[in-house]
């Protein structure tokens, strides 16, 4: 088991969950009672602490964890890099984002579509269609999405 330990909860003001504690103090908690009982337990594991969640932190992590596979997969003699599970990831990705220009092209400015709408127009499995739908509207500003009474009612459109 690893853990990763982040030092600063957050930078604006925390939010107390009970007087005088905050989730990142439960989190704190979280972590070391569960690390103590896997110790007590004869289980082992690592912590990796950080000192807060940015960018540089977060690419170190991946970098380490990227090598570490490649030095254990070159322990047992495997190819880390040339495995069949890869090269199927890069394939749904570029097809994703095939999909993805597709969904955003449909979009227009006006009362929007739902996924399921614009699914039919490109002849797509709705469910990925919202999905990619909710991605392009949490990166793009420009990209609007109006609750429905369902989920499945949500209607995203192009702002003027």
């Amino acid at each position: 088991m690893t853990f990763i330990e982040v030092d600063k909860d957050r930078h604006e003001t925390a939010l107390e969950v009970e007087n005088g504690y905050t989730s990142g103090d439960y989190l704190h908690g979280f972590l070391r009672g569960t690390r103590s009982a896997l110790y007590e337990s004869g289980r082992e594991s690592i912590t990796v602490s950080i000192a807060e969640v940015n960018a540089f932190n977060i690419g170190a992590l991946i970098a380490m964890y990227e090598r570490a596979v490649g030095f254990y997969a070159s322990l047992v003699n495997i190819n880390a890099y040339d495995q069949p599970g890869v090269e199927a990831g890069k394939k749904a990705a570029t097809k994703l984002l095939q999909l993805q220009r597709q969904v955003r092209e449909k979009l227009t400015t006006g009362a929007g579509k739902t996924a399921e709408e614009i699914a039919q127009s490109i002849d797509a499995d709705p469910e990925d269609v919202f999905h990619a739908l909710r991605h392009l509207a949490s990166n793009d500003p420009q990209i609007r999405t109006t609750a429905g009474d369902e989920t499945v009612d949500e209607k995203f459109s192009l702002e003027q």
